[in-house]
């Protein structure tokens, strides 16, 4: 493998990096910023704060969104929090970055940039301050400092929080200043537009092709540069807390026009989330993490146990992740409590459907705190609980189980967040940058306000100062051809006159990914996989039914060209984990763990990105990598005991 791939990192000190890339970025007057035209294709929190902020700068934004308002953003499903590193002393302050630093790396286990992190830690404080100045009402402590709380994977108390409503509030403190700006003319703001296919012309973005949902009309938008901010892929495995929309098009389109892809495997399973209650079940819900600061996880020391929870006697109760973990508890990394939980259900100590279950159990705080404590922190979640299971959590013990909720993977991007594309940013979930292999809880919001906010402005502006020229003749001939392939795509899926919804199919790759390449995976099953992903491909493009519909509304047509991308990203994300041969973080291959059941790294082998490049002559991937060293941490194996 040669490393081709350039992330273009500060040189010099780690500390202040950030600071002094951004003194020597080009600028650009107010006056020229007026002639720039961006394409933010997302309106989650990455791509409105990128939006307001470009906006206010005096840019000219095109947003564009599947949903009917940025207010409907998959963001606002975040409940926990969003760390930061924060001291009211300048001498600790330093003390709190590095620690924040230090546990973004370790809870990736070693496979992200060092500077990067050092980024993420630094901005992390002037998050709060830019949130706390749009009015977000974080939780406050009676003195009125901001309250804060754990999350996993930490031993420090610094994830700031809204009670369980913290992506909502942070979204719509963005949609605020998005919406200024909007009114003043800055941001054209394009709504029900799903993005099918990116714009290039000599290697740089310069537009994209989306198709009109309720008239079924393919557009054309054209800028000087494209800034993608869509979300992670959790749906490739059907049953996720995403959103039912959410979807991996976009960026799967981007880099089967040539942006290379990072770490596909690197996928989250959540520990908390309420478990499918049968088997036509379409979506999960997500119990927010913060949960595990107050809740305590137990199963049943019997087997098949049919007791219910409240008359089952302490010391008939197996609190696993106590007994395994004592230094952490309840609060180990997701990644090793999913891992945990499904290791003990799998041995025939699980509850409820079909026996993946496991108690998270809020008795102890309670009678500790008082139940009006307990509901000034979770109020809206155990609301949230009572609705779907109709059992009230302050009475009996809360049923959970992993469930897909985060891509640490996706489009490879450099240190100013673009891609291997010229002018194509990626920002968010969308990218792989901070997370390595396991995200640290509270780390995603943060990381998509640091996008939106604080990095993607400075950098974007200085690729356009240098990027000035542009070809409006040859934008309009590789728009032709853009169009000309989607239009192609669309009519091919709709020839095919089989007798399979969607849902089918995507349900079926569902199973096949949870089961080989989730929580755990091995060669064989893996292997597997990809035959049966082969098969399922095949099996869609002869035997899927799409109805014919007069209008341009047709949502069964939507979700098809959505799994289309679904099942050749799942073919990629099969052979990244293939080719990865050691265990690190979220990636649990089951040949490579210690004799306690932990994973097994491989420094000298894999110490970098994968990344991977679509060839377009003949439909097939290679993989490169980019080498991570590691200057202020010392590799070292994760130990939470």
């Amino acid at each position: 493998m040669s490393n081709f791939i350039n992330p273009n990192l500060p040189s010099g000190e780690l500390e202040g990096g950030w600071h002094t890339t951004v003194k020597n970025l080009t600028s650009l007057t107010d006056e020229k910023k007026s002639k720039f035209e961006i394409i933010i294709v997302g309106c989650g929190l990455s791509g409105s704060s990128a939006a307001a902020t470009l906006a206010e700068e005096g840019f000219k934004i095109k947003l564009l969104t599947y949903h009917d308002s940025p207010r409907r953003a998959h963001s606002v499903s975040a409940q926990g929090g969003i760390n930061a590193a924060r001291s009211l002393s300048e001498e600790k302050n330093k003390i709190v970055i590095d620690q924040l630093f230090k546990d973004t790396i370790l809870g990736g286990d070693f496979r992200a940039r060092e500077a990067s992190c050092q980024r993420l830690s630094e901005l992390s404080s002037s998050i709060i301050d830019q949130c706390v100045s749009q009015g977000v009402p974080f939780a406050r402590e009676y003195d009125g400092t901001l309250a804060t709380r754990r999350f996993g994977g930490a031993v420090v108390s610094r994830t700031f929080y809204a009670r369980g409503q913290t992506g909502q509030q942070l979204l719509y403190g963005a949609y605020q200043a998005l919406s200024r700006q909007v009114n003043c003319g800055n941001i054209e703001l394009i709504t029900k537009r799903d993005v099918l296919d990116l714009v290039i012309v000599n290697d740089v973005a310069r537009g994209v092709i989306a198709r009109n949902l309720i008239n079924g009309n393919l557009e054309t938008y054209k800028a000087h540069c494209v800034v993608l901010a869509t979300g992670g892929y959790s749906n490739v495995y059907f049953l996720s807390t995403n959103s039912l929309k959410s979807n991996a098009t976009a960026i799967w389109r981007a880099h089967k026009r040539g942006a290379n892809f990072a770490n596909p495997s690197f996928t989250q399973i959540h520990p908390t989330c309420i478990p499918p209650g049968g088997s036509y079940q379409s979506k999960l819900t997500l119990m927010s993490e913060s949960l595990r600061n107050d809740g305590r996880i137990w199963l049943p020391k019997k087997i098949n146990s049919k007791d219910n929870p409240e008359n089952i006697p302490e010391n008939e109760r197996d609190y696993f992740l106590e007994r395994q973990y004592p230094k952490y508890g309840n609060l180990v990394p997701r990644d090793v409590a999913s891992r945990r939980a499904k290791e003990i259900c799998e041995k025939g100590f699980g509850i409820g459907f079909g026996g993946k279950g496991v108690y998270l159990d809020l008795q102890d705080s309670i009678k500790k705190y008082g139940i009006e404590v307990i509901n000034a922190k979770y109020g809206n979640l155990l609301e949230m609980y009572e609705r779907i299971v109709g059992e009230d959590p302050t009475k009996v013990p809360m049923k959970i189980y992993p469930a897909p909720h985060y891509t640490m993977g996706g489009l490879w991007v450099d240190y100013n967040l673009m891609s291997n594309i010229g002018g194509l940013f990626v920002l968010g979930e969308a990218n792989y940058s901070v997370h390595g292999a396991n995200r640290l809880g509270a780390n995603a919001l943060l990381q998509c306000l640091c996008d939106g906010y604080f990095i993607s402005p400075k950098t974007i502006t200085s690729w356009l100062a240098n990027n000035e020229e542009i070809d409006n003749r040859k934008i309009d001939e590789a728009c032709k051809e853009a169009l000309h392939s989607v239009e192609k795509k669309i009519k091919v899926l709709l020839k095919i006159k089989g007798d399979k919804p969607v849902d089918y199919f995507h349900r079926t790759l569902g199973e096949i990914m949870i089961s080989k390449c989730g929580i755990s995976r091995n060669k064989n099953d893996l292997i597997i996989a990809l035959d049966e992903v082969e098969r399922l491909s095949n099996d869609f493009k002869s035997n899927l039914k799409i109805p014919e519909i007069n209008s341009g509304l047709n949502v069964e047509l939507e979700k098809a060209l959505r799994l289309e991308d679904f099942i050749e990203l799942s073919q990629l994300m099969i052979k990244d984990a293939i080719e990865r041969e050691e265990s690190c973080g979220a990636h649990f291959r089951e040949e490579y763990q210690t004799q306690e059941g932990e994973a097994m790294r491989n420094d000298d082998l894999f110490s970098h990105i994968a990344v991977w490049k679509f060839n377009s002559y003949n439909k097939t991937h290679s993989r490169y990598s980019e080498d991570l060293t590691f200057n202020k941490v010392s590799l070292n194996t994760r130990n939470y005991k």
